[in-house]
């Protein structure tokens, strides 16, 4: 498809979104930054603001059209929840939303089961705003209405929602507060991962440290922007990678590691009605077993882990 821009000074995924009223923005966005849009024969960016006489040339790569995901009932341990939305702590092991590999287990399956009229649109992942990753467990925000989901996803975009985790990393960071701001982008050497590379995505990490065991150091830490893999990327580019992770961190454990210790742990955002919610998901039962290992591994004191796990 060739189109020839007719005036100048739009951004090119609102103007390509205007033309083209059966693509949404974000399908235009994920068009572009593949490669698949180019102006007067180069590459471009959905930021990129276009002018009168560019010759914009899009391919829209042909797919079977996705099946909608069906309800499957599962358990969900809902913190909070009205008519507008829920808010749930997804389990580790998890998949948030139905992809390759995984159609039927996902969260979203369960979320159907419950509530069988969540918000959707074209992305075929009702109700979903934001993500975690299949071995992250954690708070995410539901959107049951359509009014709810384009709410919610105005304030990440304009980073109104903090979200703070928990991570237990190897060694100790350079300063007890600290923030990391790196570019992210995939990972040029190896596809399936994603790095801190020149001309990667803007990415702001905010961290401080809670307590330490041994080797190890337990941080809170808040994603400032909410690029792919941003925490365990971040940290491990520090040199204190996320105690567990088998993409980005170290093979060898002082202790055993079911999975990546990396917990969405609080979130505070702003409700439909204007109130400020501000929720909290306890750790999980496996994590914790890793910290009460840690204080036997190390034969550390476990007053400091009572009294932080009882604020």
């Amino acid at each position: 498809m060739q189109l020839t821009i007719e005036h100048s000074g739009e951004r090119l995924d609102r103007y390509l979104t205007r033309m083209l009223s059966q693509l949404s923005r974000s399908r235009i966005q994920q068009l572009i930054r593949a490669g698949l849009v180019t102006v007067d024969g180069r590459p471009s960016k959905p930021g990129m603001l276009v002018e009168a006489g560019m010759h914009v040339t899009l391919r829209i790569p042909q797919t079977s059209p996705e099946a909608p995901p069906i309800a499957r009932p599962s358990p969900l341990e809902i913190i909070y929840e009205d008519s507008d939305l829920l808010v749930v702590a997804k389990p580790a092991g998890v998949v948030v939303h139905p992809g390759a590999g995984h159609t039927h287990n996902t969260l979203v399956n369960a979320l159907l089961a419950h509530c069988p009229a969540l918000a959707t649109d074209d992305t075929n992942r009702p109700g979903i705003v934001h993500r975690l990753d299949r071995d992250t467990s954690g708070l995410l925000i539901v959107a049951k209405t359509e009014r709810t989901l384009e709410h919610l996803r105005a304030q990440f975009k304009q980073h109104r929602v903090q979200k703070r985790y928990l991570a237990l990393v190897h060694g100790r960071p350079p300063t007890p507060y600290g923030i990391i701001e790196a570019p992210v982008g995939r990972d040029p050497r190896r596809r399936q991962r994603m790095a801190v590379i020149p001309g990667g995505r803007a990415a702001r990490t905010a961290y401080q440290q809670l307590t330490t065991l041994g080797e190890y150091t337990l941080l809170c830490v808040t994603p400032e922007t909410g690029r792919t893999h941003q925490i365990r990327v971040h940290l491990a580019w520090l040199g204190i990678p996320v105690a567990g992770d088998r993409v980005y961190g170290r093979r060898r454990e002082q202790v055993p590691m079911p999975r990546q210790f990396l917990h969405a742990w609080q979130i505070s955002f702003e409700h439909p009605s204007g109130v400020q919610l501000s929720l909290e998901a306890p750790l999980p039962a496996d994590l914790r077993a890793v910290l009460d290992a840690l204080v036997s591994h190390y034969g550390l004191p476990s007053k400091d882990i009572e009294q932080f796990m009882e604020r």
